[in-house]
């Protein structure tokens, strides 16, 4: 039997029976549907997340004090014996080759007071190479100085507080106090945003000395580096571990890269994409029931229609593709009414909610449709098998 043949005896086998093939499409469009849009979520979550850190650029390494496989510093309260990193750690890894930029980290809830209004906010000590290192820019007077030994009570503010603080007013040169300490303005940064929840404009910078001061720490928080784009990540890594090494007598620090956090986060992200599509896949398990289903009724309403088929010369190979091609109709019509609900639904969800990321490769679009087909194809063997195996004269005198 051609091809063309085949499809059109599918087609009128899907026609014959509308409200019954309805249901069916209607229960492979609703599981197709929830993939595409519950992984669209997941999609848009992964995207987001990952252009959040990489706002500041990919070619930064971060530093911690601790040796700890997970990262970061040791929790507070509890004892450790590691040595604290210190500023001088930090200005020994500028003079590293490739590398074009380290600051020291330090940060901390303070009070800030100044204009007759107070307010309490995130307080970052660092350095002149802040700027650089998470590509941030001055919009008003300048960030703190180069080489300067003295640690002057100097502060940057973020646009969203120099709003707070003075309004419209001009901040430069005005007195800000910083918990008990007191510092003179000398720039406003430009807006950046947010990122994962911490409003980087609502924050004051000052110089990481005074900050060491201002919170009563002994040592830094973390040091982040810099380093040319194209140099090798572990060649850069290597030389800073060799350089704290030298300098504490012991790897007693956590080293991680950028590319190393993200592939981290990007295969964590895909794990929890794939699960939540998993979720919506048990729709597609029931829409492939219903398949099963309304084939084996099929099967049993047409003996007479097989039968005579058989009667005709037709091999039970051809039965067994006819009846298959019928499921594979049913699923794939059914995959992209589902299509067309999931994306219109994925679209509707991001005009309603313009804060939820949502996106929908082209992909996920093909994948959908390629999934709807094999759920045919399974779910129309058992049936179709039933068919093909069907005696012909049994089948002919079946009522």
């Amino acid at each position: 039997m051609l091809i063309k043949d085949s499809a059109n005896f599918a087609l009128q086998a899907v026609i014959a029976h509308r409200m019954r093939s309805a249901l069916t499409l209607l229960g492979i469009a609703v599981g197709i549907a929830a993939v595409i849009l519950l992984t669209s979520i997941g999609e848009g979550v992964h995207r987001f997340v990952l252009s959040e850190f990489t706002q500041f650029g990919t070619n930064v390494i971060g530093i911690s004090p601790g040796k700890v496989k997970t990262g970061g510093q040791p929790p507070s309260g509890i004892p450790t014996t590691a040595r604290l990193l210190t500023i001088e750690d930090a200005l020994s890894l500028k003079q590293l080759p490739n590398v074009i930029g380290a600051t020291p980290t330090v940060w901390g809830n303070a009070e800030l007071a100044a204009n007759g209004r107070l307010r309490r906010t995130l307080v970052y000590g660092v350095d002149a190479d802040f700027t650089q290192v998470f590509s941030s820019t001055v919009r008003i007077g300048s960030f703190l100085p180069r080489d300067d030994r003295d640690a002057r009570a100097l502060v940057v503010l973020g646009s969203k507080l120099r709003q707070e603080l003075f309004g419209h007013e001009n901040p430069l040169g005005a007195r800000v106090r910083i918990g008990g300490l007191h510092f003179r303005v000398i720039g406003v940064m430009a807006p950046k945003g947010q990122f994962l929840g911490i409003d980087l404009d609502d924050t004051a910078y000052i110089p990481a000395e005074r900050a060491l001061e201002l919170f009563n720490r002994e040592g830094l928080m973390e040091i982040h580096v810099i380093y040319k784009e194209g140099a090798s990540v572990a060649s850069v890594a290597a030389a800073v571990k060799a350089m704290l090494k030298l300098r504490h007598g012991a790897e007693d620090f956590t080293v991680v890269t950028q590319e190393d956090m993200l592939n981290t986060l990007s295969n964590i992200l895909d794990i929890l994409t794939m699960a939540v599509g998993a979720l919506g896949g048990i729709s597609l398990l029931v829409g492939g029931v219903g398949i099963v289903t309304i084939m084996t009724i099929a099967v049993s309403e047409r003996k007479n229609e097989i039968g005579l088929m058989m009667a005709l010369g037709a091999q039970r190979l051809t039965v067994l593709y006819l009846f298959l091609g019928e499921s594979i109709v049913l699923a794939t019509f059914g995959g992209l009414l589902g299509l067309v609900f999931g994306v219109g639904a994925a679209q509707l969800l991001q005009l309603a909610l313009p804060a939820l990321p949502v996106h929908t490769p082209l992909s996920f679009a093909f994948g959908s449709l390629a999934i709807a087909a094999l759920i045919g194809l399974l779910a129309g063997v058992m049936p179709a098998r039933r068919a093909s195996l069907l005696n012909p004269i049994d089948a002919l005198r079946a009522e």
